[in-house]
């Protein structure tokens, strides 16, 4: 991230020749009016953190650090590489890296997890080559690959030997955004994730797109040896298109690995930017599924902090999530955008519920919430606008189940509870309407916000499947309606009993409606299905996207 004017004027341009394309992405997210239901129940993905940066940063003093990773709960730090050490490496001189370890250890003294990026290897691992005209681009020599190695290894053992484990460390900084450092092909980024990274001696992230380019990281993942050796993907946003933030490939291939947001940034505390970004995380979180958000640097004019101490309002924006939103908790189902404008999403951890509701208008709005299965007696609440700065509020009794909050204009609005046990129904009854989004596990799916209120599953893929526990049949069901829409061929739902082999006890043919928001109700006949048993939706189909589900039930 340096010369941040010619990046700007390249990203303007990207969006403006993507714009053409948002309007073939086969689902849309759209608004649903209403209350916000919360299904404490409902288990999204794990929560790693939210924190920034402190490249080019110098050594930071204490009383931003502690502001930030004390005060404002922060846990995640990014630093830099130092490439001007050179092969000072080799001989044990880590001068060049004594600052970021300054800034390690602040954050780790605060609990904070640490990783680092580079933007180069040292110089004598570089080679000039032409790149779209220019013949001074640099890129890592092809036989440095196993010394880059040894020097990343270097840089962990460093930190380790200093009191500072580090949790990843990144192959390249923006590999596919390299004017001023080294340029990575989506090839050469497979062929080190093969072949080298598995001898990194710590946690590997990679790519780091700068825009989020699935061209980037999709080979990655359609590699099982590459795809072994990576333990985080890292992505930047910008220029990134809401479309994009959804990554169905990385949920299908990428089991046990972590997605997350590794930088971005905002230019100055107006409500507009500190909107954009509340709602920003919101999405990283609930669209993108990702682990963790982490912000461009800290002590620069765009950064969440002055040098001398001062604490810009951004840096209040990522606390409300970062506070109370703690390592280690899960998102929860939640109805992501109930009412125009606001958007909610849901976690627990530590026998704490919180809910942030992000109101990106310009009118407050008094918005009615729902908890499900668990109980909260009451909240306490914490907002961040254009007056406040996560600002202790008048708590908030909860009364069966609900309870109604005021959200002020252009806001962000955290809610903080202790809860009591989790509890689920006893069995679910398979001919009431079941939404297609309360799956108990799935394999390959997102959950989309519907045009007709709530959320649906989509991005469904042949093989893709969701699962549905304890649903109880009583006497036999003869019968299964679905609500779908398709924008290609449609393709298939198997009923399947107790698990992705199990009885198959009907098949519904899915047609396509003529787009992603047609909604129809489809039938199929069902034989064989009594008693309470675990459902499986097995989608079968041809390649590409099929079909979404909204609900489904069954008939006598």
């Amino acid at each position: 991230m340096l010369k941040s004017i010619k990046k700007q004027i390249s990203i303007l341009l990207i969006c403006i020749i993507t714009l053409s394309l948002i309007f073939e992405v086969p689902i849309s997210e759209v608004s649903a009016a209403g209350s916000a239901t919360i299904n404490l129940a409902g288990t999204k993905q794990k929560i790693t953190g939210f924190g920034a940066s402190s490249a080019w940063c110098g050594t930071i003093n204490d009383t931003v650090m502690n502001s930030l990773y004390s005060d404002l709960g922060y846990s995640i730090l990014r630093l830099r590489i130092e490439e001007g050490i050179g092969d000072k490496w080799k001989s044990g001189n880590y001068s060049a890296w004594a600052s970021e370890l300054s800034n390690a250890k602040k954050a780790s003294a605060n609990g904070a997890i640490v990783f680092a990026s580079p933007w180069n290897p040292p110089a004598y691992m570089q080679e000039s080559f032409t790149k779209s005209g220019d013949s001074d681009a640099k890129r890592l020599k092809y036989d440095k690959y196993d010394e880059y190695v040894q020097y990343l290894n270097a840089y962990v053992k460093y930190m380790k030997d200093n009191g500072v484990n580090l949790y990843a460390i990144s192959v390249q900084n923006e590999p596919d955004y390299a004017n001023d450092w080294t340029w990575w092909t989506s090839q050469e980024m497979l062929n080190f994730m093969k072949n080298n990274a598995g001898s990194i001696n710590c946690k590997v992230m990679a790519p780091e797109s700068f825009q989020y380019r699935k061209d980037m990281s999709n080979p990655i993942l359609n590699d099982s040896a590459a795809l072994n050796n990576l333990d985080v993907l890292g992505l930047h946003l910008y220029g990134t298109q809401l479309s994009e933030f959804s990554y169905p490939l990385f949920q299908q291939k990428a089991a046990g690995k972590e997605l997350w947001m590794t930088e971005h940034y905002y230019d100055n505390d107006n409500t507009d930017n500190l909107m954009k970004m509340g709602k920003e995380i919101h999405d990283c979180m609930v669209t993108g599924n990702m682990n963790a958000y982490v912000y461009w640097w800290i002590t620069w004019p765009n950064g969440l902090a002055s040098s001398s101490g001062t604490i810009y309002k951004r840096a209040y924006v990522l606390g409300q999530f970062a506070k109370f939103i703690r390592p280690g908790y899960n998102r929860v189902d939640a109805t992501a955008n109930p009412n125009t404008n606001v958007y909610v999403s849901a976690y627990t951890g530590d026998n704490k519920a919180v809910i942030v509701a992000v109101n990106t208008g310009t009118s407050a709005v008094s918005q009615k919430f729902n908890i499900q299965n668990g109980s909260v007696s009451k909240l306490s609440t914490y907002t961040t606008s254009s007056s406040q700065s996560m600002a202790s509020g008048s708590s908030i009794n909860v009364s069966g189940g609900s309870f109604d909050a005021q959200l002020p204009a252009q806001s962000i609005t955290t809610f903080v509870g202790d809860l009591g046990e989790i509890t689920s129904t006893d069995s679910v009854d398979a001919y009431s309407r079941i939404e297609a989004e309360n799956y108990d596990n799935q394999s390959g799916t997102q959950n989309v916000n519907c045009s007709e209120g709530g959320e649906y599953v989509g991005y469904i893929e042949n093989g893709d499947y969701t699962v549905y526990k304890n649903v109880n049949f009583d006497s036999n069901a003869t019968s299964f309606q679905a609500r779908v829409s398709s924008a290609t061929n449609g393709g298939n739902i198997e009923l399947r009993l107790d698990s992705i082999t199990g009885s198959l006890v009907g098949t519904c043919s899915i047609s396509g409606t003529n787009g992603w928001e047609n909604w129809v109700n489809v039938t199929c006949n069902v034989s064989g299905a009594s008693g309470k048993h675990d459902l499986y939706l097995k989608y079968t189909g041809q390649n590409g996207y099929l079909f979404n589900i909204n609900w489904f039930n069954f008939g006598k």
